[in-house]
């Protein structure tokens, strides 16, 4: 039976989606990584997303993302930058064993390869965030069921010089907009967690 929304944290469906996800390598040198953070929250499935300080450089600043960044020599493999990213940024220590695998790897704008890392944190009134100032404004919440609402959910077209270039997902709830690379990892753990919410080969580093 496949999943709803509501059992997609359900011991049987981390099974499958571990499954799926096992034959993900997790040595993938000097690249980026994310966490995609999967949690309990007000009732249901949620993820949990950070907003960037508006004072970083760059033009990612004040951007809805998922904690992550690039990898440190002293990282065994993606998995360790993603958990070592999220404890700088959020104050919360991730157990490996919360981890559930490495997605589809995807490139930035700088041909920069990131690994989107999937674990689910649990309920999130059992974690104690100290989030770093410098680099998180806020930390918030998006349900599953508002997330996988297909009236929530939109499409940016980009241009590569004067022509089309490639089209994003991009996700609204009123007051912050998931676009971008994040929008892209997110939508692809809905389509693992839900499988009649998109095909499920996408999730797979082909």
């Amino acid at each position: 039976m496949l999943p709803n929304n509501s059992d997609c944290l359900s011991p049987e469906n981390e099974n499958r989606c571990r499954q799926i996800l096992q034959a993900q390598g997790k040595n993938k040198g000097k690249w980026a990584s994310i966490l995609v953070s999967l949690c309990y929250d007000k009732g249901g499935p949620a993820f949990l997303f950070t907003l960037r300080s508006c004072t970083l450089k760059g033009k990612h600043k004040g951007d809805v993302s998922f904690a992550g960044g690039k990898g440190d020599p002293s990282d065994r493999d993606v998995v360790a930058t993603a958990l070592r990213e999220a404890r700088e940024e959020l104050g919360v220590t991730i157990p490996a064993e919360r981890v559930w695998g490495v997605m589809k790897p995807l490139r930035d704008t700088v041909r920069m390869m990131i690994a989107p890392v999937l674990a689910n944190l649990g309920p999130l009134e059992e974690l104690a965030f100290k989030p770093n100032p410098e680099e998180v404004d806020e930390i918030f919440t998006l349900s599953l069921s508002h997330l996988s609402n297909p009236q929530n959910r939109g499409y940016t077209n980009f241009r590569t010089g004067n022509k089309y270039g490639y089209t994003l997902p991009v996700f609204c709830n009123g007051k912050h907009r998931v676009w971008g690379l994040t929008a892209v990892a997110l939508d692809h753990t809905i389509k693992l967690l839900i499988p009649p919410y998109g095909s499920i080969t996408e999730v797979f580093n082909g």
